[in-house]
């Protein structure tokens, strides 16, 4: 794309501001600027401009919203779970996708979220702990799981080479699939694309929702087809504890015929900041911690247990047929009105003190309503939840590694004095301890 076509397909779209400064240009810049225009995609900025136009319409009422039934797996149904979970694995009809586009600047820590060093003495990444368990699971049920990971064009190139580093974590290489999420620029309350540099778009990651777009657009459900994968099990990258490819979690799944199943977890407290899955008029719904009232907050039942008890720490499992379905279609979006680097009419760049425009994010569970079979599984905190958000207090790095070795301490008959760390690959619950025994390794 050279100067004169870049200019007519932003004088069609009305955003010829973005070459505003194309005199002030270096020739590297001027061809990084055209890179960017050339990806723009116009159709999905009319949609953004669309949504951006009608935020201040009162939103559509929607019905009343109920608790839905949750499954706390025990005796029987568990078994039988179980059962048709592994039938799922040893088929080779399970895939694995990792959400993984975020940075650890919360942290402190200057690149992939997932490089974060999480392991309790050896300090291995938080995506040595998802990759080995992927392949213990892989080991378990004869059949290589193939391993979906969502980065950011931010973290991609960083996130592959932690992979390369570690030996793809004793994976096979041509099991990791690498994929990027969407780019979206951000806009001022009349929808002019902004730039935070006078030769560039400020762009922003599409949210997890954009999962759908990505999996389509970068050959991943082409892949998936070819692998015969039928079902997806989804997880973020901050939290270590979860039971990647849980067979019984995939087994209700598989019984009743779902198209989407959530795992969901008792909150700690009334106004924990998780995802509430509700039913209303017919159909499954999503309502996020920040819409909750008080009064959903606070109700309870007759026995005193909180009526919205259950929340959403965004593990679940998904029918590929399902995810393809709904990348077809336009997903809601969700607006943020932040502090964006800005440019001034000398070409000076500009650090915002307040909210001056506005990025967009699809959320994945606003697949929720369209899916033709919902489950939702109950499981134990602390077994599987203990997500490094934070650099200090609740979630946090020193609350996820004393959750880590809480687990496996109750592994043992007599739990370890010492400090703990198990590799996933070698055991992944009590019963991989009781057949392999143990190698402790140790602080010196």
């Amino acid at each position: 794309m050279n100067y004169d076509q870049a200019l007519a397909l932003l004088k069609k779209n009305g955003q010829e501001q973005v070459l505003r400064y194309w005199k002030k240009l270096s020739a590297a810049e001027r061809k990084g600027l055209l890179a960017q225009i050339e990806t723009l995609d116009f159709k999905a900025i009319k949609y953004c401009q669309s949504v951006l136009a009608s935020r201040n319409e009162p939103p559509a009422k929607k019905g009343k919203p109920t608790a839905p039934k949750v499954h706390e797996l025990k005796g029987k149904l568990l078994k039988e779970a179980v059962a048709a979970g592994e039938k799922e694995l040893s088929a080779g009809r399970v895939g694995v996708i990792l959400v993984a586009g975020g940075q650890g600047s919360r942290l402190g820590f200057d690149g992939p979220k997932g490089a974060y060093p999480i392991g309790p003495i050896t300090n291995a990444p938080l995506f040595y702990f998802h990759a080995r368990k992927v392949l213990a699971m892989s080991v378990k049920y004869g059949h290589s799981i193939p391993f979906y990971i969502m980065t950011s064009e931010a973290n991609n190139a960083a996130t592959e080479q932690c992979f390369e580093e570690h030996g793809y974590f004793g994976l096979n290489p041509q099991d990791v699939v690498f994929f990027t999420q969407g780019m979206w620029p951000g806009m001022t309350d009349d929808g002019k694309i902004i730039l935070d540099r006078p030769g560039h778009i400020f762009m922003s990651p599409d949210g997890h929702g954009g999962l759908l777009w990505a999996l389509k657009a970068r050959g991943c459900f082409a892949d998936m087809k070819k692998r015969g994968v039928k079902t997806l099990f989804f997880f973020q990258v901050d939290n270590p504890l979860v039971e990647v490819a849980d067979p019984a979690f995939i087994g209700i799944h598989t019984l009743e015929k779902s198209e989407y199943s959530l795992k969901l977890t008792a909150k700690r407290d009334p106004h924990e900041g998780l995802g509430m899955v509700v039913k209303r008029d017919g159909h499954f719904d999503m309502i996020e911690y920040t819409e909750m009232t008080e009064e959903m907050n606070t109700r309870r039942t007759k026995t005193g247990d909180l009526y919205f008890k259950f929340g959403s720490p965004a593990i679940h499992v998904f029918d590929r047929a399902f995810m393809e379905r709904e990348a077809a279609k336009n997903m809601p979006l969700h607006l943020a009105h932040k502090k964006i680097q800005t440019v001034d009419e000398k070409g000076n760049i500009v650090k915002a003190s307040e909210p001056n425009g506005w990025k967009f994010e699809k959320f994945i569970f606003d697949c929720l309503p369209d899916a033709k079979g919902v489950s939702c599984m109950a499981f134990d905190r602390a077994e599987e939840f203990s997500p490094v958000k934070n650099a200090e207090g609740k979630d946090s790095p020193a609350t996820c590694k004393a959750d880590l070795q809480a687990k496996w301490s109750k592994w043992f008959p007599v739990p370890p004095a010492l400090p703990l760390e198990i590799d996933p690959a070698y055991a992944i619950n009590a019963a991989d301890i009781a057949t392999n025994g143990i190698l402790l390794q140790a602080e010196d």
